[in-house]
């Protein structure tokens, strides 16, 4: 029992600083909502690494108290991912496909299928280097 326990504390202080980190800001508060949902959801219980989790928390608290470098990333971070869940729910920008009228379709999907392959590996890599569960 006291691992659900250390698994809803978790939740629920990434979650609240997550909030404070983007400032309750419309668009953001709902990405950072459904990406730790999502985490907490469809991650095995044995991934749970509760230095991680600690680390994350103070980058997210560091990020909602001063303008600096966490507070650019995070922001950064929410920007893209919402552009990206956007793109996946359009299922096809009328605006790219008018400004590059010669490209198909089936050619500006898969380009946007492999164009977020360099940020997802830079994630990884910020999380191997600083500890972090951003996901």
């Amino acid at each position: 029992m006291q691992d659900r326990h250390e698994l809803v504390q978790a939740y629920r202080q990434l979650y609240k600083q997550a909030l404070r980190a983007c400032q309750y800001s419309k668009p953001s508060r709902y990405v950072m909502r459904d990406r730790i949902r999502n985490a907490f959801r469809h991650g095995r219980s044995e991934e749970f690494d509760k230095g991680k989790v600690e680390r994350t928390v103070m980058f997210l608290r560091h990020a909602a108290s001063h303008r600096g470098l966490e507070h650019t990333i995070q922001k950064n971070l929410c920007h893209v991912w919402w552009e990206r869940e956007n793109k996946v729910r359009e299922h096809g920008d009328r605006r790219s496909c008018v400004l590059s009228g010669f490209i198909r379709r089936s050619d500006i999907r898969e380009l946007r299928k492999h164009a977020y392959a360099e940020f997802d590996r830079t994630i990884e890599r910020l999380n191997e280097s600083m500890g972090l569960c951003i996901k």
